[in-house]
C-alpha cells in the first residue's frame, strides 16, 4: 500500500471562468484568482469586509459558480440512482448536497440541490462537465439537463434559512449537520466550527446580479469579496471540491460523508468503495486545518507541500513530504490559516512545516478527521481482518 501525496493539486474539479462579474468595476475591487477567477477577492478592506461576514449583514459576489438545472418527471429518482444522495423523497425548497463518483469511489463533481417542485437545481464548479456527464447518463428516461449559467448567478448571503415560495430559488448549505443517512469522522454536530457559520446561495437571472446587489447595499448590506467569505469557510472547516479535492480524493477523507453521501440508499457508481472504506477501511488521507506562524508575513500558496519535521541536536528540518496545502486564508481573528490534505498516518499532535517561496512555515494541525479513520457509526469487527481487507482499491 502506498499513500504517498502528491505536492501539486491537479485542477480536476473546476473550470474557468465563464463571466466576468460587473462588480469588479467596482472602485477597491481587485480580482480573485484561480477557482474563484471572475469575481472579487476583497473590495479594498478585507478586514473590514470579513467582519461584516462574520456580524451577518454582508453580500458575497458568487456569480462565478456554475448553475445546471434537471427537468421532467424522472429528475429525482434519476438523479438519486446515478449519485451519492437520496433524492427521491425531497421536498420542494428543501437544500441538500451531492457528489459524483468514479466506479473506484474518487469525487469527480459536488453539486448543491434544490428543488422547486418543477425543476432541480445545481449548483456546481464544473457545470460544463456536470451537464455533459449527466446527458450521457440519461438514456431513455424523461429528463431534460441544461447547463444554465449564462443566465443565472449566485449572490452568497450569511443567512440560515431556505429560500421561500415567494423567494428566488435558494440552496441553504447543510454543513456541517449530518444529514439522515450520513455519517461523520469529526466532531459531533453542535461542537462542529461549522455550526456557527450560516451561508446561503441566491439565483438570480445574470442581468440582474448587479440590482440584486444594490438592493442588499441598500438595506445595510456592504458587498464582500470571496477573502472573507473563504476564510470563513476554513474557519468551518467545509470541504470545497475545487480546492480540497484532487484526482485520488473518496468522500471520507473530508468528512463529507456529513452532508453529501447516503450510506443506505442503494448503489451508485463508486458506491461499493464507498461502503467499502466505510465498514472495512480506512480512508488514507485526512483533512486538517493549518494555524501557520505568520511572524514572517510568509502565506504559501494552494499545492504547497507539508513536511513533518526531523530535529537535529541542535535545530529541526523538514522532513518528509506528508501532504499538500488546499486552501490558504488569511482570516481577521484566527490569523493565517489553512486547509491541508496529509497522510493519515501523521501524528496528530506532530510538528508540520509547510513550503514557500520564501521559506518554510511552521504550521501546527487542528484534527478534522482523526487519524485512526473511523467514523461514530462504523460496524463493529466481527475477528480480525486479514491484511489489505478494505482498503481502497486505487492504493
Amino acid at each position: 500500500m502506498t499513500t504517498d501525496v502528491p505536492v501539486e493539486v491537479p485542477a480536476a474539479h473546476g473550470e474557468p471562468p465563464r463571466h466576468v462579474s460587473p462588480l469588479l468595476a467596482r472602485r477597491g475591487a481587485v480580482r480573485g484568482a484561480g477557482p474563484d477567477d471572475g469575481v472579487a477577492w476583497h473590495y479594498g478592506d478585507p478586514t473590514a469586509e470579513q467582519r461584516a461576514l462574520s456580524r451577518g449583514g454582508a453580500v458575497v459576489d458568487q456569480s462565478h459558480l456554475g448553475v445546471v438545472t434537471v427537468t421532467g418527471p424522472d429528475r429525482l429518482t434519476w438523479l438519486h440512482s446515478i449519485t451519492t444522495q437520496e433524492l427521491t423523497a425531497l421536498p420542494p425548497r428543501t437544500s441538500t448536497e451531492l457528489l459524483v463518483l468514479s466506479p473506484q469511489g474518487h469525487v469527480e463533481h459536488a453539486a448543491g440541490v434544490v428543488d422547486d417542485g418543477e425543476t432541480t437545481w445545481l449548483i456546481t464548479e464544473t457545470p460544463v462537465g456536470l451537464a455533459a456527464w449527466l446527458n450521457r447518463m440519461k438514456f431513455m428516461l424523461r429528463v431534460e439537463i441544461v447547463d444554465a449559467t449564462d443566465d443565472w448567478a449566485a449572490i452568497g448571503e450569511p443567512v440560515d434559512a431556505e429560500g421561500a415560495p415567494d423567494e428566488p430559488i435558494t440552496w441553504r448549505d447543510p454543513w456541517p449537520t449530518t444529514a439522515p443517512g450520513g455519517t461523520r469522522y469529526g466532531p459531533a454536530d453542535d461542537e462542529h466550527p461549522g455550526a456557527d457559520r450560516d451561508w446561503r446561495l441566491v439565483l438570480v437571472p445574470r442581468d440582474r446580479l448587479v440590482d440584486e446587489v444594490r438592493a442588499r447595499e441598500a438595506a445595510g448590506w456592504p458587498l464582500v469579496g470571496t477573502w472573507a467569505s473563504e476564510a470563513a469557510r476554513v474557519e468551518a472547516w467545509r470541504p470545497r471540491a475545487s480546492h480540497e479535492a484532487d484526482h485520488r480524493t473518496i468522500p471520507h477523507e473530508l468528512d463529507w460523508l456529513r452532508t453529501a453521501v447516503h450510506l443506505t440508499k442503494g448503489c451508485y457508481r463508486g458506491q461499493e468503495s464507498v461502503a467499502r472504506v466505510h465498514n472495512l477501511g480506512r480512508p488514507p488521507r485526512r483533512l486538517v486545518m493549518l494555524h501557520l506562524d505568520g511572524s514572517g508575513h510568509l502565506l504559501p500558496e494552494p499545492g504547497s507541500a507539508v513536511h513533518d519535521v526531523v530535529r537535529g541536536a541542535d535545530s529541526q528540518e523538514p522532513g518528509r513530504v506528508v501532504g499538500h496545502v488546499t486552501t490558504v486564508a488569511r482570516h481577521h481573528e484566527l490569523g493565517p490559516v489553512a486547509l491541508a490534505v496529509v497522510k493519515r498516518s501523521v501524528p496528530a499532535d506532530g510538528e508540520l512545516v509547510v513550503e514557500s517561496e520564501a521559506g518554510s512555515v511552521a504550521a501546527g494541525q487542528e484534527q478534522i478527521v482523526p487519524g485512526d479513520g473511523v467514523s461514530v457509526d462504523r460496524p463493529a469487527a466481527r475477528g480480525p481482518l486479514t491484511r489489505g481487507l478494505g482498503q481502497h482499491p486505487s492504493l
